[in-house]
């Protein structure tokens, strides 16, 4: 009787779809704080009328392990972070935190000058500073 109702199409239907699923949500993260692979580290991007302001959110890192480039308006951060030490008996059920190789690209503004990038590590937080060129800036023009 159950054939008739549901047929054995609909159950292998149904398991087709349930594979599909859990292979286009396997790549998520496990819970809300953890982050996904090729997102860290954070990053805010701010403008003045001086300067673009980049924040690399990067804790735990050691400064010597992080490199910033620029070529072609394309600002590169990379770098490495370390997995926290633990003892030998330790089982790990769950990683929330991200270790490894990184490098995350920003397109920089037209008005950036990339001969003015200045970078400095601080309390976990990368902070980069392109200054804008001068031919960018807002300017009063002389009305004679």
């Amino acid at each position: 009787m159950s054939e008739l109702i549901f047929g054995s199409d609909l159950i292998e239907e149904v398991d087709r779809l349930h594979r599909q699923m859990a292979s286009v949500f396997s790549g998520l993260p496990s819970s809300i704080r953890a982050s996904r692979f090729g997102t860290y580290p954070q990053i805010n991007i701010g403008s003045t009328d001086d300067s673009v302001e980049i924040v690399v959110f990067a804790p735990g890192i050691d400064p010597s392990k992080l490199e910033v480039t620029v070529d072609k308006g394309l600002l590169t951060i990379s770098g490495e972070r370390q997995r926290p030490e633990t003892t030998a008996d330790t089982r790990p059920y769950a990683q929330e935190r991200f270790a490894g190789s990184f490098r995350r690209a920003v397109e920089l503004p037209r008005d950036a000058d990339p001969d003015r990038v200045q970078a400095r590590y601080l309390n976990g937080c990368l902070s980069i500073s392109v200054g804008k060129r001068e031919t960018s800036k807002p300017r009063t023009i002389a009305i004679q």
